[in-house]
């Protein structure tokens, strides 16, 4: 008995030996955790300014569309250098022709480019389109005019005024349809153009009703640009003096005009940037393209005269501008945008026709 004492206490001691020998072996770190790779980035599609081809969904529109605008751009200025003449009308309608067909090239191929990125927006730019707009309105301007010359057909006012508004709101409905909905970035819904007869009325009398307003606004801000640069812009449509003057200055300036307008710079501009950058952004960035949209083709005896007279015209126009932004966000539907801006030009053309001095007439837009 006292001999298997030793030898279970010998046996304890080993054991505990080994105890203690597990618990103070050092242990293997922890094998560190595998990171998660973030997924793959949707790569930003190439931009017009990136002259490199690699990568690129439409290589041929890029180059077709930068090579039809530069060579359009260099007529022109060739042809506007050249005086008059039939040379240089030539040049400046083969010129503009180039261009309108650079443009819209350079717009196909931004987006299909925005498509393949799986963009919020996958059209081109509005900027780019309002460029576009531009230069096929002069283009076939260009050629009605030459072709009326040609007939020796002379348009007086107000009919002339009437078609002249008439060609222009066709060109920027077919270059909308061409280049926004056409590639699919834009439906005519998604401006809010296929409402219904009840919605389409309730949208007109809902804008025309924030007209007087505006007008106010636009009134005081027009008068302190007068009164600051010195210079008041002409008038879009100069009165006649007439009852049939105004009458078709109204289907015009309050009917045909605002309605085009409205689909370029609401319908289809503020649509793209709504997607990009928010409503706040897009609406001042719509305001502004309006703006500068309305002081294209004034000039003046001298550069500081056409520049004053650009800047007050201008300018003044921000007002109804933002007012016209706003209230398409806000409603949803450009058809209330289109009654603000008919009403808004229907008060200054009559305003305009009944002799009144009144700085705000000459800034309907």
């Amino acid at each position: 008995h006292r001999r298997a004492l030793p030898d279970l206490g010998a046996r304890h001691v080993a054991r505990g030996g080994r105890r203690v020998r597990a618990l103070t072996r050092p242990v293997a770190p922890a094998p560190e955790p595998t990171p998660t790779l973030p997924g793959p980035i949707a790569a930003r599609p190439p931009g017009l300014f990136r002259i490199a081809l690699e990568g690129r969904q439409a290589p041929a529109l890029f180059v077709g569309g930068w090579l039809g605008t530069i060579v359009g751009v260099a007529l022109v200025l060739v042809g506007l250098l050249s005086g008059t003449g039939l040379a240089a009308g030539a040049l400046l309608l083969v010129g503009f022709g180039l261009l309108s067909a650079g443009l819209v090239l350079l717009g196909g191929s931004q987006a299909i480019e925005r498509r393949a990125a799986d963009e919020p927006y996958a059209g081109p730019s509005p900027v780019l389109l309002f460029l576009a707009i531009v230069a096929v309105t002069l283009f076939v301007a260009g050629i009605v005019g030459t072709i009326l010359e040609l007939l020796g057909v002379t348009l007086d006012r107000p009919i002339g005024d009437l078609l002249s508004v008439a060609l222009q709101a066709a060109v920027f409905l077919g270059v909308v349809r061409l280049m926004v909905v056409g590639t699919g970035a834009i439906g005519w819904s998604e401006m809010g153009l296929r409402a219904k007869p009840g919605s389409a009325l309730g949208g007109l009398i809902t804008g025309a009703a924030f007209a007087l307003p505006v007008v106010f606004l636009t009134g005081i801000v027009a008068y302190a640009l007068v009164q600051i640069v010195g210079e008041t812009p002409p008038s879009p449509l100069p009165p006649t003096g007439t009852a049939a003057g105004l009458g078709l200055h109204l289907v015009a300036g309050a009917g045909i005009a605002p309605f085009a307008e409205e689909v370029v710079f609401r319908g289809a501009a503020l649509t793209a940037w709504l997607r990009t950058v928010g409503p706040n952004q897009a609406i001042v960035r719509s305001a502004i393209l309006f703006a500068v949209a309305h002081a294209l083709g004034i000039t003046g005896q001298s550069f500081g005269q056409a520049f004053g007279l650009a800047v007050v015209a201008s300018i003044a126009r921000l007002p109804v501008a933002l007012a016209l932004g706003w209230i398409y966000v806000r409603t949803g539907t450009i058809w209330s945008s289109i009654g603000l801006h008919a009403a808004f030009n229907a008060i200054l053309i009559a305003v305009s026709e009944s002799g009144l001095a009144a700085p705000t007439a000459m800034f309907w837009g």
